[in-house]
């Protein structure tokens, strides 16, 4: 048995948590926060059957969309009293996984 903990964005999470259930993957969803940007994404464990892992993790990798967005920058190596802020394009989505080995699982 394994833990599988994948990290998400938000905006990605809907439909992997749809396409885990229609394949027959127990979840428990967590809303947290973090990254550079510190915006929300979701913190997904599953209980997973060594044979069945593949699987989960292929329909991670599916659902987790890496996209580019534009985020500021302060520059405050601009002399005087105010900051530059600049754009900065950046690469989001994707997911994060961690998969852990599980001595023992009680389902109660």
């Amino acid at each position: 048995m394994k833990l599988v903990i994948a990290i998400v964005q938000d905006n990605d999470v809907n439909l992997l948590m749809d396409d885990l259930v229609e394949n027959e993957f127990s979840v428990t969803k967590l809303s947290t926060t973090g990254g550079f940007l510190r915006e929300g994404n979701t913190t997904l464990l599953l209980g997973v059957e060594e044979d069945r892992l593949q699987t989960a993790i292929d329909l991670i990798e599916k659902n987790g969309k890496k996209r580019k967005a534009t985020t500021t920058f302060l520059n405050s190596s601009v002399q005087g009293s105010m900051f530059n802020s600049l754009p900065v394009e950046i690469e989001v989505g994707g997911a994060t996984v961690f998969v852990l080995e599980i001595d023992q699982f009680y389902k109660l």
